[in-house]
């Protein structure tokens, strides 16, 4: 499998990124809904916010990385069974969950620094407060990443459907060509 994307195939590059990040956003969508109930006491405490930080920090580049491979590889042809204005949909889709997790990240990055502190990324380099410390801010933030975070999941959830939906009704190849296969289908 190429690395780059052609006018009919994703590249593994793509394909890889795609799934990386899906699986580490929806597994930082539960642990952070599982930071929220922690106590001072707890083990987790502090280790659980110092990944999920770190996570988000390295989330940011990859979003960023993945927006310029993006705009910088052809994307592979859209299946002809399809109706036009679902098409649309798709495009909006793709933009709503891109623009959800940048403002997750923006977000995040907001609460992180509230207090005035940089946020250290498993050891290997801080990203510094730019903004000074702030907690109404830092609460502000901290309500736009809670909506933020269950829009995504809410998206989320629709792309994976419409996924299978194109996979059992139209019987295109959108799902096997983002799962690296060929399909039988060819839209």
């Amino acid at each position: 499998m190429q690395a780059r994307n052609t006018h009919n195939t994703y590249g593994w590059v793509s394909i890889s990124l795609h799934w990386l990040m899906a699986i580490l956003l929806i597994g930082m969508y539960f642990v952070g809904d599982y930071m929220r109930g922690l106590t001072y006491y707890d083990p987790l405490y502090h280790t659980l916010p110092y990944w999920h930080k770190s996570l988000g920090i390295l989330l940011g580049f990859a979003i960023l990385f993945r927006l310029i491979w993006s705009l910088t590889n052809p994307k592979p042809a859209s299946s002809q069974v399809v109706p036009g204005f679902m098409h649309q949909l798709a495009k909006l889709g793709h933009l709503g969950l891109y623009a959800l997790v940048i403002v997750l990240i923006i977000s995040g990055y907001l609460i992180s620094s509230a207090k005035g502190q940089g946020i250290e990324v498993f050891g290997w380099f801080e990203i510094p407060a730019l903004l000074a410390s702030n907690e109404q801010r830092g609460e502000l933030a901290g309500e736009v990443h809670e909506i933020a975070a269950s829009l995504f999941m809410l998206l989320v959830a629709v792309h994976a459907l419409a996924a299978i939906f194109h996979h059992v009704y139209w019987k295109d190849n959108t799902l096997t060509r983002m799962l690296g296969r060929s399909s039988k289908y060819e839209g």
